[in-house]
């Protein structure tokens, strides 16, 4: 399912963003390490509740980079 038309980001790209990142990036700090920053940010509370969701399901650490 697309969550951001503007970037054609669907929620499993998110899903994998977040498994990557961890507990310290919120939806528009995924959005940039995607390499689409958000455009119209209707989207961006959706996106959150995806985060929140993935981040949940799996409890995970913070992002090192």
């Amino acid at each position: 399912m697309y969550v951001c038309i503007c970037n054609a980001i669907r929620s499993h790209e998110l899903r994998a963003a977040v498994r990557r990142c961890g507990e310290s990036a919120d939806a528009e700090d995924i959005y940039i390490s995607l390499g689409r920053p958000p455009q119209c940010r209707q989207c961006i509370d959706d996106a959150q509740a995806i985060i929140d969701d993935e981040r949940l399901s799996h409890r995970l650490p913070a992002c090192v980079n």
